[in-house]
């Protein structure tokens, strides 16, 4: 092996120290690999080879988890530096790299697409004058399908993608599901637990992740209920609600996507453990600089503005059903 060889072996490389990082933020060899998508043999040929840089050894691979030795512990602070340096660099260039950006392409949930897609739109619009944007709605699923396969930049998502390596999230809300029975269906002094077992329940489709929830959800808390049928909309489950004289579980945001129906339904709270769903907003990581956090702040506040309020007027007695996620400093 020539010198030069040998050389550029035994440097210190950003790829080494991101998996120095990585071990000694999991403790195991596996955990490194899983987090960083890769081998463990890759892992333990990096760290060799940084070990092999610096002249001495980083790690006690026989304890469990392993841990940092002397050097290792020196090596940790200069570690985490160089990478934020390089973490922040990066995003600056990408933020010049973007004002040149000819399209971007948005993907956000059906609930949230006629009160928030066309004020990311307008900002998007404001910041890249040149930018074609593009903005597709629909299922959480279907986003996270769209992130993966690159044919959405930026997505607003109640699921996270499997590879949390490749992308950034930031959330947006909290939001709990809530019970909507048709108006007057169970009465004043009624058992709601047990009138649910008799009314008609309108499901969301198992199909979707919304539905799939509900449906664990209610198979938790032990509530069995005959299925006579499902909708994808939130429209159709709430116009099915009103005329069956039924129910459904529901959220904030998937109410006020259906608005219309309310003053035909009543909002109750459930005789049962509650469960919860979180939006996010999710873009591949390093790719659009600050771009996704701002993004994430203007959701945050049009949510704060507008859409909480909206469902505070609906639902009085319900405001903590929805919360948004504070703005990172």
């Amino acid at each position: 092996m020539s010198d030069d060889a040998n050389r550029i072996q035994s440097e210190l490389t950003l790829r080494g120290l991101r998996v120095f990082v990585a071990l000694e933020e999991t403790g195991s060899i596996a955990g490194a690999a899983q987090r960083l998508g890769g081998s463990s043999s890759g892992v333990s040929q990096h760290i060799t080879a940084l070990e092999a840089a610096i002249g001495a050894k980083l790690f006690d691979r026989r304890a469990k988890p392993v841990t940092l030795t002397p050097a290792g512990q020196v090596l940790r602070a200069h570690a985490h530096r160089i990478l934020n340096v390089v973490s922040e660099a990066q995003a600056e260039l990408a933020e010049i790299s973007m004002t040149s950006l000819p399209q971007l392409n948005l993907a956000i949930i059906d609930d949230l697409d006629a009160s928030l897609t066309p004020v990311l739109v307008s900002a998007l619009q404001a910041r890249f004058r040149k930018c074609f944007v593009h903005a597709f709605s629909g299922r959480s699923d279907q986003i996270i399908e769209r992130l993966n396969a690159r044919e959405a930049d930026i997505g607003v998502t109640a699921l996270l993608p499997a590879d949390t390596t490749t992308f950034q999230s930031a959330q947006i809300l909290r939001e709990a599901f809530i019970l909507v029975t048709a108006k007057g269906a169970i009465g004043p002094g009624s058992d709601p637990r047990e009138a649910l077992t008799r009314l008609p329940f309108v499901q969301y489709s198992e199909t979707m992740p919304l539905g799939q929830k509900v449906a664990q959800h209610l198979k938790r808390v032990k509530l069995n209920v005959p299925r006579r049928f499902a909708f994808e909309a939130t429209r159709s489950v709430l116009a099915m609600v009103v005329q069956t004289g039924g129910w459904t579980l529901t959220t904030p945001l998937n109410l006020l996507d259906a608005e219309r129906f309310i003053p035909m339904l009543d909002i109750l709270p459930l005789p049962f453990a509650g469960e919860t769903r979180h939006v996010h907003l999710v873009a591949r990581a390093e790719e659009l600089g600050h771009l996704p956090e701002a993004l994430a702040r203007d959701c945050r506040r049009i949510l704060r503005d507008v859409l909480i309020p909206r469902f505070v007027a609906i639902a009085p007695g319900f405001e903590t059903a929805i919360e948004v996620a504070e703005d990172e400093a």
